[in-house]
């Protein structure tokens, strides 16, 4: 499987602080927002990724990010020269995902919660058609929301409704097979102007082959899209790396325990790092 992390956008809603930078290179209390999304794709096992962001901001990706070699994956580029739609990555990235199935992740969206790993992993391995990951949020007409039988199976998808029939909101994340390719390029754009992630997603569910996944009790799904979003994000990560000693989202780290590099490399990347509080973190859980 290949992985998207969609990273482009102008970051309006963040002025003025994104009128010289990328909203995903900024930091979500101790690392880059754009850590979150990749760690995700790197949890699901999945070792190439494709960033795609704005013209002005490719070569400030690939100097945080490198090609990726040194945790073991590998990082390609592309520019969006204007947003179109979430289910642009797929015609940007169609050369990237091949003959391959495709995980897509926001580039603002920062997941954690007790097993998720595994979660994703099982999502990798049994994927036929989509897998969408669905989290209960009070203001369900923000969002695009899905609707359940009374065994949790998708029946319905609405994208921002008026009056929602649900409140379980489908988050920035997504696995489909080979098929999306061929199903964005075919997809001609909404009123917004955009080609429509919930398009894509209705074709899968109108032939049967869309799978949800609940993301319940236990579990943050944070968008960091907005100012106070922004700060209660970060507030979230350090609470948690605080109270628990473990950093959310550390690349150095997973890399390392999911089998991408060893031992060795992963201390030698934190000795790297080691002026700061976060590369003594990588030395000292892989010395």
């Amino acid at each position: 499987m290949k992985g998207i992390v969609l990273a482009g956008g102008h970051g309006t809603r963040l002025h003025p602080i994104t009128l010289g930078t990328s909203k995903q290179l900024l930091p979500v209390y101790d690392k880059p927002m754009i850590y979150y999304p990749i760690s995700v794709l790197m949890l699901a096992g999945i070792t190439d990724i494709l960033i795609i962001s704005a013209p002005q901001y490719v070569e400030s990706f690939r100097r945080l990010l490198g090609d990726g070699s040194a945790l073991g994956v590998r990082f390609g580029y592309v520019a969006q020269d204007e947003p179109r739609g979430l289910a642009d990555a797929f015609v940007l990235g169609a050369g990237h995902i091949g003959d391959d199935a495709v995980a897509l992740v926001l580039g603002d969206n920062v997941f954690h919660g007790p097993g998720f790993g595994r979660m994703v992993r099982a999502a990798v391995r049994g994927l036929d058609g989509c897998v969408l990951f669905g989290y209960p949020v009070s203001d369900p007409e923000r969002y695009g929301v899905v609707e359940v039988d009374a065994e949790g199976n998708p029946v319905g998808l609405t994208e921002k409704p008026a009056e929602p029939r649900s409140n379980i909101a489908v988050t920035g994340l997504y696995f489909y097979d080979n098929e999306v390719v061929d199903i964005a390029a075919r997809l001609t754009p909404s009123r917004r102007g955009e080609l429509e992630i919930t398009d894509v997603n209705r074709h899968y569910l109108d032939r049967g082959r869309c799978r949800l996944v609940p993301l319940g009790r236990g579990f943050a799904w944070l968008d960091t899209g907005t100012h106070d979003a922004l700060i209660n994000a970060s507030q979230y990560v350090q609470t948690l790396e605080h109270r628990q000693g473990v950093r959310i989202a550390c690349l150095e780290e997973i890399a390392w325990r999911m089998g991408f590099i060893d031992r060795e490399a992963c201390y030698r990347l934190g000795h790297e790092l080691s002026h700061s509080s976060y590369g003594r973190y990588i030395m000292a859980v892989a010395a």
